[in-house]
């Protein structure tokens, strides 16, 4: 049994429970807070650390590459499309805004898309030309094929350049959210898992374990491809994304971020090691998965794209190995919405999570 200290103190009743720890979960709190500082706000997150997509990813501050925004155009038209990536637009900005460059290894090296055929170019005015009122460029998107021999993309036709995307160090987001989220006052249980939710018309009941639970006024979901146990109406597909980074690479060539086949595969420098993931639509459905692994098909699948498209005649090797779990479903806008009189929901950011985070929270702090 608890004490009456634990029972008053860390399990004592809150406004507002927000269970996951991620990038939407710190972003949500922080902007309810801010908005409201005399609610209580405590975040549950089962793992020792954030896991998920939020320490398990690249490290990319994009907000589309032209192929994606063109793919997504197609399938839900321009006003979604444009709506998503003025989101992650935004939700970049205010990252920056609260952080110093140097605090979370921000660096805005571009973002470029290796295309071999030309059709996407066709389109390239078009995009532009709706890209406008988000980014206040008259070119968001270019191509710049000199840059093919700059990073020694030997087999590559066409290099597209994209000014204002970068990369950023993850966990030093994650850190740097959470010291904001102690400055606030927002409390924390880590390690703990949510075993059941219980709602009245009065309140809500977050059961820990069988003998212990914390009441509170609403709650929010922010589990991501983890929310399905208790979403389950919601279409929420885990989609694990594999990634390598290798040892450092002799005179590396590399600076920025790069898209490769709609964003299937990306790629950054990490100082003077090349970090590589994706490839899930090799294996679509192995990877529809919560588990943490790797496959040995996929690892060989990544080691034969860094052979031959980013580092061709050089060698090189895998130092680490890790994968992250996103949540996908048929369309790419996030499901950020209310569920019932006191449950509310921010998941499934399609692998965008870093960009959308910042702007989910603050749709949420409006919501509650």
């Amino acid at each position: 049994m608890n004490s009456i200290w634990e029972l008053e103190t860390f399990y004592r009743k809150r406004d507002i429970v927000i269970i996951g720890a991620g990038f939407s979960g710190l972003w949500t709190a922080i902007s309810i807070k801010e908005k409201y500082p005399e609610k209580s706000v405590l975040i549950i997150e089962r793992n020792t650390v954030p896991l998920g997509a939020s320490t398990r990813n690249a490290g990319f501050a994009c907000f589309g590459s032209l192929t994606e925004v063109i793919a997504d155009s197609q399938k839900m038209g321009w006003e979604k499309t444009l709506e998503l990536v003025r989101m992650r637009f935004e939700g970049l900005r205010k990252i920056r805004k609260y952080f110093k460059n140097n605090e979370i290894d921000f660096e805005l090296n571009g973002g470029y898309e290796i295309l071999n055929n030309d059709e996407p170019l066709q389109q390239l005015d078009t995009v532009n030309e709706k890209m406008k009122a988000i980014t206040g460029l008259a070119e968001t998107y270019f191509l710049n094929q000199e840059k093919i021999k700059q990073f020694g993309f030997g087999k590559s036709e066409f290099l597209i350049e994209n000014p204002c995307e970068g990369s950023l160090h993850s966990g030093k987001l994650l850190q740097k959210l959470l010291e904001k989220c102690h400055e606030l006052k927002i409390e924390f249980l880590f390690g703990t898992e949510v075993g059941n939710i219980v709602e009245t018309s009065n309140e809500i009941e977050v059961q820990l374990s069988e003998s212990l639970s914390i009441k509170s006024s609403q709650i929010i979901h922010c589990t991501n491809a983890f929310a399905s146990k208790f979403l389950k109406r919601e279409e929420i597909i885990p989609a694990r994304g594999q990634v390598i980074l290798t040892e450092p690479v002799e005179g590396l060539k590399l600076r920025g971020t790069f898209h490769y086949d709609e964003g299937f595969y990306y790629f950054r420098n990490l100082g003077n090691r090349v970090l590589l993931g994706g490839g899930r639509n090799q294996d679509f459905k192995t990877e529809e998965t919560t588990a943490f692994e790797t496959t040995e098909f996929l690892q060989k699948h990544l080691e034969s794209f860094l052979k031959e498209v980013i580092l061709p005649g050089q060698d090189f090797k895998v130092a680490l190995r890790w994968s992250g779990i996103m949540a996908m479903g048929l369309e790419k806008t996030p499901i950020v919405k209310q569920l019932s009189e006191r449950q509310f929901c921010a998941v499934r950011l399609s692998g965008m999570g870093v960009a959308l985070a910042p702007e989910i929270g603050e749709m949420m702090a409006g919501m509650v």
